[in-house]
């Protein structure tokens, strides 16, 4: 395994190395073990969990303080893009091109855009652990043969199965009364319903005509249907939101690949227990965000050399086949065997094989514009804020992007 170029240090120079992460739900939790045990095991160093309850949006602020006010973990999940600019501009944050170059990153990551979020004027500051798209719409066997349907192919025929679906006492649409849900299902409409060309024009692009235009509009109009949908799931988290879908309490969950995750503890299987559509059946492209580890800089050698060994450790290939296939997510090396992988993630695999890919909101818009996305997305749906309302809102957030 790779990440044991750094194991025969000898134990005066283990280190404790603390890890925060956000990843607790039952499949987080099972996956993240997986990294744990592969540096404890094959290092002279330990792994001291430092998880952190709740979403990204709850976890990123308290990793960003720590590391500014001088109480740095020895290393911390986030997502690779743009959120860790400012720490990297004020050097707190650990240089790994020497690593990076030496194992031969550029040659094994793919899409080369992981590497590419991951570097800063010409260095590389992070190591991107795998791939996750918000991609998905995941529908329940048991909801549809209750209501007496066939499953739908797509969104179009799942938004005309939600009467049926309502008067046999199923939530139509399982949705988590947080922002970053309701912001990331309203990404995934617009991909599968506005379109790759006006979705650049927006999100890459920046463009707030596009963001006005008659593609958008679809694409609020969706999402006012969507909120009438999910107007009886009364949960918050979004694992909450997956259990409705496993248990057939709902239809269907718009959510990213790491629901896979859930569905996996829960023993159900892809295409039996439930039905996984990328791009909601519609337009079958996957965006390409993820998770990446950054190091912050400690001044202590022990920890350095642990936290290289850890960084090796991440991306060895035995290490990502085993995270990923219990994370629901796609490796980030494209050399590795993922035979076993489930009906979902061979999607998945075909799309990204064929280049049906896009880069993540997270590698195009600043951690700000997307606080106030987010921001729009919690105040719509929690009131009757109306499509046009939301669209005029959207294009000024646009408009005054980064």
């Amino acid at each position: 395994m790779a990440g044991t170029f750094l194991a025969g240090a000898g134990a005066a120079h283990a280190a404790d190395l603390e890890v925060t992460h956000w990843w607790t739900s039952g499949g987080e939790a099972a996956a993240v073990s997986e990294f744990a045990k592969a540096f404890t095991e094959n290092t002279d160093h330990n792994w001291v969990d430092g998880a952190i309850a709740g979403s990204g949006g709850t976890a990123r602020p308290i990793i960003i303080s720590r590391i500014i006010g001088g109480d740095p973990m020895g290393a911390t999940q986030l997502n690779h893009g743009r959120q860790a600019e400012e720490l990297i501009e004020a050097g707190l944050l650990t240089d790994l091109t020497e690593l990076a170059e030496k194992e031969g990153w550029k040659d094994v990551v793919n899409p080369s855009s992981l590497l590419d979020a991951c570097t800063y004027e010409g260095r590389i500051y992070c190591v991107p652990v795998n791939i996750h798209s918000w991609q998905w719409i995941w529908l329940s066997h048991d909801a549809y043969e209750t209501a007496g349907l066939d499953v739908p192919a797509d969104w179009n025929e799942f938004v005309a199965s939600a009467p049926k679906l309502q008067e046999a006492g199923i939530v139509p649409l399982a949705m988590g009364q947080q922002s970053w849900q309701q912001n990331g299902a309203f990404g995934v409409l617009a991909i599968a319903i506005a379109g790759v060309d006006a979705w650049r024009k927006v999100v890459v692009d920046r463009d707030a005509d596009a963001a006005m235009g008659p593609e958008y509009q679809k694409v609020f109009e969706a999402i006012v249907t969507a909120r009438e949908l999910a107007a009886d799931s009364n949960v918050q988290d979004w694992n909450q939101a997956t259990n409705m879908v496993i248990t057939g309490k709902a239809g269907a969950q718009i959510m990213g690949d790491w629901a896979q995750g859930e569905f996996q503890i829960a023993e159900q299987v892809a295409g039996e227990d439930y039905t996984c559509l990328p791009g909601l059946g519609i337009n079958e492209i996957l965006d390409t965000g993820g998770d990446a580890f950054y190091f912050p800089v400690i001044d202590d050698p022990a920890v350095q050399e642990a936290q290289m060994a850890l960084a090796s450790t991440l991306i060895s290939p035995d290490v990502q086949v085993a995270f990923n296939l219990k994370k629901g997510s796609l490796p980030v090396r494209g050399d590795v065997d993922l035979s076993a992988a489930n009906d979902c993630m061979q999607k998945g695999l075909d799309i990204l094989k064929a280049g049906g890919i896009l880069p993540s909101g997270e590698m195009n818009l600043t951690p700000d514009t997307q606080t106030q996305i987010e921001d729009l997305m919690a105040e719509f749906w929690s009131t009757d804020m109306s499509a046009g309302d939301a669209q005029a809102r959207y294009a000024d957030i646009i408009r005054s992007s980064e």
